[in-house]
């Protein structure tokens, strides 16, 4: 059976191969534009689901890197903190040695009192530091002020035993704060610091060498409290540096994956530009020829 080819039938194939060709060349415009070779779920269905879900798990993955930073910051101002409690109580050991220095009179013992009382002072607004409006020794309870109204017994405050955690990762969390009553003692503790300081206060007015050397004992056992605090700290920093680290390199594999499903080659798609340039001028040139005859050149 034979099939007439009609001029209608030419110049309408001919002008939906042009536009095919048009249409490649548009889109080959976009992916050079946007340096991506896919744009919209059209373009590649089977990409675009890695796209997205690569892109899901790098969003997810920024964030831990948020919560690790907040976390990082969070325990540099615990250690801040407790190394100036260190610093307060190596201070107050070299009061309690001076004191029961036989050479000193009763207004002398009166000043070293009066030094220990202000320390006292300064541990309670160390025992109520707060970093980015959360108290960093109330456990989990970071909006409640652990030694409030407290001033005058402190020594009786009971801190919340939880810790402030924070997401690192998919199901991990890392515990940041850190009780009160784990670096300061607990209200019945023979060497909770406010009853130290308040005890050698008194010893010390008194002239009372007993209760001065008692003091000292006291005081070491809970400045080693104090740094074993400071190295729990330590710990949680070191493991968060490796986590950061991991989180660094599960960005970089992630952000390579999703490259290879959306970004173009550049090299390439200049190739695929000029080649289909190209196609679409020779069809430019030979539909010329096609369409070229009219009823006129006919009659004559």
């Amino acid at each position: 059976m034979t099939i007439r080819v009609t001029l209608g039938m030419l110049n309408s194939q001919f002008i939906s191969n042009l536009n095919n060709n048009l249409m490649r060349k548009e889109q080959l415009l976009e992916q050079s534009a946007t340096g991506k070779i896919v744009n919209r779920p059209s373009d590649d269905p089977v990409g675009i689901t890695f796209a997205m879900r690569y892109r899901s798990e790098i969003a997810a993955n920024e964030q831990h890197q948020r919560n690790l930073d907040s976390a990082v910051s969070f325990l540099e101002n615990i250690d801040v903190t407790l190394n100036q409690a260190t610093t307060l109580i190596q201070r107050v050991r070299e009061l309690n040695v001076q004191g029961l220095n036989d050479t000193n009179d009763k207004s002398a013992r009166e000043a070293i009192a009066l030094e220990i009382d202000q320390i006292r002072i300064e541990f309670v607004n160390l025992a109520n530091t707060r970093y980015n409006d959360k108290y960093i020794f109330n456990g989990e309870k970071t909006d409640i002020k652990p030694y409030d109204e407290l001033i005058e017994a402190p020594n009786e405050a009971i801190t919340d035993t939880g810790s402030l955690r924070y997401e690192v990762g998919i199901g991990v969390t890392v515990p940041t704060s850190i009780p009160g009553n784990e670096v300061f003692g607990f209200p019945d503790d023979d060497d909770n610091l406010f009853t130290v300081l308040e005890q050698l206060s008194d010893a010390m007015r008194a002239g009372n060498t007993t209760d001065m050397n008692n003091s000292l004992g006291f005081i070491d056992t809970r400045m080693d409290a104090i740094l074993g605090a400071r190295a729990t700290v330590g710990s949680r920093m070191n493991r968060l540096e490796f986590i950061s680290t991991r989180l660094e390199d599960i960005d970089l594999n992630l952000t390579r994956l999703q490259s290879e499903v959306e970004d173009a080659n550049m090299a390439e798609l200049l190739i695929q530009m000029k080649a289909h340039e190209s196609v679409y001028q020779a069809s430019l040139a030979t539909g010329a020829k096609i369409i070229t005859p009219t009823l006129i050149d006919f009659l004559r």
